[in-house]
């Protein structure tokens, strides 16, 4: 996330439709009457809608791309639209190639809409002219919205020549087409996504509270048009199969004392292993964040992903360092990816093809670069380490406590789930994203409540009470000021796929080790927000009182060599006390590199023998000395613990690194 450069208003979830007392199965029987009314397979409307808006019907609200409800139909005649204002285009009639054949099925059957030729993918002026109903109606009502859609599914199904079959295999090509997309690569990637939900099938309660569910078809196989490997530049690194661009960031001196931007030359993994994919939003629309990724005097990320279709665009290689998470020694170890959007109106930007994309192209880059699929090295923004005490308070907060980061890791296929029984000695936190619902302030201005939104984040009491102060974090608020329900306020919170250390139990709450603290969080029996797990966690060595705790892994002070200064030590605000455990997924070596100067090869990697265990502290990671502490096993039940294996580092003990600078500008990388 780099500074916003635009406010929006803040998204109202209204009922399903204007009408009263909807059940759960309203919704679901709205998708079973259109297919029925329009002679489009269920599983063809169902499963279009949820790689739409997974379900979710937001009336009135608009999406990015100015989309509305299920169908997410575009109401592109409005030029004051989300799309116009993000810099989007509207979608039209261009997308639908030329019809294939002769049509095979009468427009004249019943429920069969209109065949006038200008059909035009998810336009929702167009549905309401299909169903003869008024377009408002489309924008607010769920189930007129859907009409509309299988309206306009049977409407191209026609016009591509194509019968209006039970089998949802030949509908291939008009589900290419529903979202408008000028690029055959896209659309064709739409698609698989389609018929990979036809075939496994889907379940969800949606933002709505609606319950709604697809069973799996998994042997439909329809046969899709071949389509060329995209042409891409030399310089892109993304899937097979999907339409990537690059739009270069600069690497260059911007003044005659030295100064440079905005990224580093690297030559990773060989000098330095890529261990992170760290998760932003830009708070800013993408047109503006291309021209900021332009200019060597501002930030740097590797990727940036369009919120209205998930289309990618890569700025720095892989192998070098862009400046994007705030501190040096992450960005030295990570790829950073921006997602245009804001934290404070998920409806509107984090989109489904969003999450979609995103995640496949974290899958390519996991596997390219061995990063584990854990929330210990694909984390957001919000969960980078501060390098230093002092840039704490400057560190950011996207994409915040409305990115699911339950679905996002079920879209990486590996999904986030108890790996241990209920009692154990260590959590994940896992709420349910629909129905977890916490009150949160700040998305239209201090103090003003933020509309009710499914989250990933569990507040944190310093009691088994709601009405318990908030834990506090004197990283953040050094003077003391208590925690707050600010959407942008991390101190009492934690995250879906975080893992702690269990340290009490009483009724509905749980405690766990958090910053130093025991935290308490409601975590109920019948909706539970937290599943067990199994892992290692780490405690200070026999002997020690505390140890400290840092925001990078740097190497110990005899490492450095003598035209290097070594950086100064700054151990972060918190207290590790003995009998405290904090989860680890990973051990990792000490590193730095000179970033004091403009050069046109690599600078060389410092490192040294002291190791380091990266562990879940608080809301951010955060690094301990090996030296420092034991290995221990998850219990299997709180309160009980056993040594995996005593971590002796090598060498003295390490020294913590130099000030990472800011996210935006050449000083601080």
């Amino acid at each position: 996330m780099i500074a916003s450069a635009a406010v929006l208003a803040p998204l109202l979830l209204i009922p399903l439709s204007g009408e009263e007392g909807s059940s759960d199965r309203r919704l679901q029987d709205a998708f079973e009457d259109a297919a029925r009314e329009y002679h489009v397979p269920r599983s063809v409307v169902m499963s279009v809608s949820y790689v739409q808006s997974r379900w979710d019907a937001h009336p009135g609200s608009p999406s990015v791309a100015g989309g509305y409800g299920p169908m997410h139909l575009l109401d592109t005649a409005l030029p004051t639209s989300p799309a116009a204002a993000a810099g989007g285009q509207a979608q039209d009639d261009t997308a639908v190639r030329p019809p294939v054949g002769k049509s095979a099925a009468s427009p004249a059957a019943s429920g069969s809409p209109k065949n006038d030729h200008t059909v035009r993918p998810a336009d929702l002026e167009q549905a309401a002219r299909l169903i003869d109903a008024p377009a408002e109606r489309l924008r607010t009502d769920a189930v007129a919205n859907i009409r509309g859609g299988a309206a306009l599914l049977a409407a191209t199904q026609h016009k591509l020549g194509k019968p209006l079959s039970d089998n949802p295999a030949d509908w291939w090509e008009t589900v290419e087409r529903y979202p408008g997309t000028r690029d055959l690569t896209s659309a064709a990637e739409y698609a698989n996504d389609v018929f990979d939900v036809i075939r496994k099938g889907a379940r969800r309660t949606t933002a709505e509270g609606q319950v709604v569910t697809l069973a799996a078809s998994p042997g439909v196989r329809p046969r899709a048009a071949q389509t060329q490997t995209p042409k891409r530049a030399k310089e892109v690194e993304c899937p097979a199969g999907v339409s990537c661009d690059w739009l270069s960031a600069p690497y260059e001196q911007i003044d005659d004392d030295g100064a440079y931007g905005n990224h580093d030359v690297a030559d990773r993994p060989r000098d330095q292993k890529i261990e992170y994919i760290v998760i932003h939003d830009t708070e800013a629309s993408l047109r503006s964040m291309l021209q900021t990724v332009q200019d060597p005097t501002e930030a740097s990320w590797h990727y940036s992903i369009r919120s209205s279709d998930g289309h990618i665009t890569q700025h720095v290689r892989t192998k070098d360092e862009a400046w994007h998470s705030g501190s040096q020694f992450v960005n030295s170890h990570s790829i950073g990816i921006e997602h245009e959007g804001f934290l404070t109106q998920p409806g509107t930007w984090y989109t489904e093809r969003m999450y979609q994309s995103s995640a496949r192209l974290v899958r390519f880059l996991a596997k390219k670069y061995g990063v584990p699929l854990d929330r210990q090295h694909i984390f957001g923004h919000d969960n980078v380490p501060s390098p230093t005490a002092e840039s704490i308070p400057d560190m950011h907060d996207d994409p915040g406590p409305f990115w699911d980061w339950r679905h996002y890791f079920d879209l990486l296929g590996a999904p986030l789930k108890a790996t241990a029984g209920p009692d154990s000695g260590m959590v994940m936190i896992l709420p349910d994203y629909a129905r977890h619902k916490p009150s949160f302030t700040g998305c239209g201005g201090p103090g003003v409540p933020c509309p009710p939104h499914g989250s990933s984040a569990v507040r944190l009491h310093t009691e088994p009470s709601d009405d318990a102060p908030l834990i506090q974090d004197p990283g953040r608020k050094p003077d003391g000021d208590p925690s707050t329900e600010d959407v942008n306020d991390l101190g009492s919170r934690a995250s879906a796929g975080q893992t702690f250390a269990v340290t009490e139990r009483s009724g509905d709450w749980t405690a766990i080790w958090f910053q130093g603290h025991k935290a308490w969080f409601r975590n109920p029996t019948k909706q539970p927000t937290a599943v067990g797990a199994a892992g290692r966690m780490v405690t200070p060595k026999e002997g020690l009182d505390d140890i400290p705790v840092y925001g990078r892994a740097l190497p110990e002070s005899d490492a450095y060599p003598e035209d290097v200064e070594e950086p100064a030590e700054s151990p972060l605000p918190y207290r590790f006390k003995a009998g405290q455990r904090y989860v680890t997924q990973d051990r990792i070596g000490s590193s730095y590199v000179d970033r004091s100067s403009f050069a046109d090869t690599p600078e060389p990697v410092i490192k040294g023998h002291e190791g380091y265990y990266e562990i879940q502290f608080g809301h951010r990671l955060a690094y301990v000395r090996a030296s420092d502490v034991d290995v221990l096993a998850a219990p299997a039940t709180a309160g009980s613990s056993s040594t995996a294996g005593s971590s002796a580092g090598a060498g003295p003990s390490a020294a913590a690194g130099p000030s990472a600078g800011r996210k935006s500008g050449p000083a601080g990388h």
